[in-house]
């Protein structure tokens, strides 16, 4: 095979139009599925060749004019054959014809060379058409309120980031605005994705769904929200300690996906802490969650919206004052300093103390052992406010009922530091 499409074989050229011809076919399927599509099968298959055909031509004479002149070409096609002959209130919108539109640049795409770009995008057009009812049902489950986070992360990511100087500043060269701000964006971004699903999903798949994405958009107001609803309803309070116990365990998830995103050099020391942490903080949790009985009807946990600039702004201070402290507590190997900053820290956020002691890991301040140390420190302090949350607001009986698994969280977590 590879022979037969080698550069000297006369069947070289042949190859482009078959991918091009799968691309447009594969587009064409699911458009054919669609009745008030008026392109299918061959109309795609046939726009995604004469892409190809416009692209190999306008190459060889060495103009890229007939390339522009064969997307009006299909555009005017378009804009002809469906000119009059639907009426308004049944038409079925413009979205067969972008996708014709995108079929031919594919099609030239593939004659340029970028035959795997061409197929990834191909293949996410098609999931983009096929999944129009889903699609549809997110949107509308969306508040202003969801939207408004979206574009807020938006302006984090795309507007703030990029104008802020990649340069350490201050004692220790802590301070660097453009990663203390990617940290806030980071956090920002795992937080959304929760929230967002959160939103979209809701209730539909119970106590597993809201713990875990309660602990992926702030495992402290789930806490509080379910404490509160296992006080006010007192047969809830083993599927509300269900829920804190997932969501706490779902912390140990985030911090390793934020060592990755960060420091990848420190998971291996990092990993048996976390890792021991969750596997048994899990066991404990499901073998409590077996007793339970399925709940209805599950309170969403109220969050604040991660993506708030206000929100943003004060995990970027708290951020940047733990890695200033930290940093100034590292340089003079006060390690035992740097646990009780740790723990100080644990109380109100744990990612913060995370980010910090990453950032001195990368830096050289820190060996990776330490900064496990240092991750776990801050994780249990963290955790013993929860459980504090649990009996001060939910009361004994939900206290104690999420007393086993998150005690059993911490001890695994200690035992993967000790084991390691």
């Amino acid at each position: 095979m590879d022979s037969f499409f080698a550069p000297d074989s006369p069947f070289h050229a042949i190859f482009p139009f078959l991918v091009s011809l799968g691309l447009g076919l594969l587009i064409g399927l699911e458009r054919e599925r669609n009745p008030r599509a008026k392109a299918g099968l061959r109309t795609f298959a046939l726009t995604s060749l004469l892409g190809t055909l416009c692209a190999m031509l306008s190459q060889q004479i060495g103009s890229p004019w007939l390339l522009v002149v064969g997307f009006a070409a299909v555009a005017a096609t378009i804009v002809t054959a469906y000119l009059g002959e639907t009426p308004p209130e049944t038409e079925p919108g413009t979205t067969t014809e972008a996708a014709l539109l995108v079929s031919y640049v594919l099609g030239a795409l593939v004659w340029q060379g970028e035959r795997e770009l061409s197929i990834m995008l191909a293949i996410v057009t098609t999931v983009l058409l096929y999944l129009k009812p889903e699609m549809q049902g997110i949107a509308r489950r969306l508040t202003r309120r969801d939207l408004v986070s979206i574009l807020q992360f938006a302006v984090l990511s795309f507007v703030i980031l990029p104008v802020l100087p990649d340069r350490d500043f201050g004692p220790y060269h802590a301070f660097n605005p453009h990663q203390t701000w990617l940290m806030v964006v980071l956090i920002s971004g795992i937080s959304l994705a929760g929230y967002v699903a959160l939103r979209v999903l809701g209730q539909r798949y119970g106590t597993l769904l809201l713990g875990f994405l309660g602990g992926l958009v702030s495992s402290t107001a789930t806490t509080l929200v379910y404490a509160r609803h296992g006080r006010a309803h007192i047969e809830m309070v083993p599927i509300a300690a269900t829920v804190i116990a997932l969501a706490n365990l779902v912390v140990l998830v985030r911090l390793a996906l934020l060592a990755a995103a960060v420091a990848c050099a420190a998971l291996p020391a990092l990993l048996p802490v976390l890792g021991g942490g969750f596997t048994l903080g899990l066991l404990i949790t499901a073998l409590q969650w077996q007793r339970s009985a399925p709940a209805a009807n599950l309170p969403l946990p109220e969050t604040a919206n991660p993506t708030e600039l206000r929100t943003a702004l004060a995990f970027g201070v708290l951020y940047a004052l733990i890695l200033f402290v930290a940093s100034l507590v590292a340089a003079r190997g006060n390690l035992a300093g740097l646990y009780g900053v740790a723990a100080v820290a644990g109380i109100t956020d744990v990612d913060a103390i995370t980010l910090s002691s990453l950032r001195l890991f990368n830096l050289g301040s820190l060996e990776a052992a330490e900064v496990a140390r240092v991750i776990l420190v801050g994780f249990l302090a963290n955790l013993l406010v929860k459980l504090g949350l649990a009996f001060a607001v939910g009361g004994r009986a939900l206290g104690l009922r999420c007393l086993a698994p998150l005690l059993a969280t911490g001890f695994g977590s200690l035992a993967g530091l000790i084991v390691a």
